[in-house]
């Protein structure tokens, strides 16, 4: 990519962003319409799991991914691939709890869990957007 004019680069990059905020859009609408068009919002309890999933990486491991995806001493880096892992864990059951209870119906099962794929999708973006020797990440 290092023959591509410098504008056209960055508007590359900045589509790469919309791409990745039109992926977190859609899984807003998609955990808000799992609660709203079935007048049932029991569902919103899973965005609690949300909200927790990046923590412990974010107060555990810092600013050092590559600590994420290699095999690590530290225990620290360990404690937050576990947290992280139960948190992953538990944004899928708690639909699914709420379902067996009889506390929401199999469509707003179905758009919890495609809510969570889709966040999911959209961090697996954020991480494979760029690599070593570009900067994507000083857009955001």
């Amino acid at each position: 990519m290092a023959d591509i004019p410098r504008h056209l680069r960055a508007c590359l990059d900045m589509g790469k962003i919309a791409f990745l905020a039109i992926l977190v859009s859609g899984g807003i609408v998609l955990q808000i319409l799992a609660c709203a068009l079935y007048n049932n919002w029991w569902p919103m309890l899973s965005v609690i799991m949300y909200v927790l999933l990046p923590m412990p990486l974010l107060f555990f491991a810092g600013s050092d991914s590559t600590s994420l995806f290699n095999e690590s001493d530290n225990s620290w880096i360990n404690a937050a691939k576990f947290m992280t892992g139960a948190s992953a864990v538990g944004s899928i059951a708690i639909p699914s709890i709420l379902k067996h209870a009889g506390l929401i119906g199999w469509g707003a099962l179905a758009f919890d869990l495609s809510s969570y794929f889709v966040f999911i999708v959209a961090i697996l973006s954020y991480i494979c957007i760029g690599d070593d020797s570009d900067n994507y990440y000083s857009y955001i």
